[in-house]
C-alpha cells in the first residue's frame, strides 16, 4: 500500500485494515514455524504497512509533528 491509499482511508477503514493486516501477519508467522513459506519478503512489507497506517492514525490524532 501506498501513502496516498492510506491517506484516503476513513478512520474506520484504518482500523479494520490494520486489524486485517496484523492477523494476517500472524498467520504468516505461524507459516514460517511450520515451513510452508516461500516468499519472506511478506514479513516486510506487512510490517511497513501497519507502521503507515500507525503513523497515519497518530497523525490524524495530533500526536505527529
Amino acid at each position: 500500500m501506498k501513502m496516498a491509499e492510506i491517506n484516503d482511508l476513513s478512520d474506520v477503514e484504518l482500523k479494520q485494515k490494520e486489524l486485517s493486516l496484523r492477523s494476517e501477519l500472524s498467520a504468516l508467522r505461524l507459516k514460517k514455524q511450520i515451513g510452508q513459506i516461500e516468499k519472506f519478503h511478506r514479513f516486510s512489507e506487512f510490517r511497513r504497512n501497519i507502521a503507515r497506517i500507525m503513523f497515519v492514525k497518530s497523525k490524524r490524532s495530533g500526536g505527529a509533528l
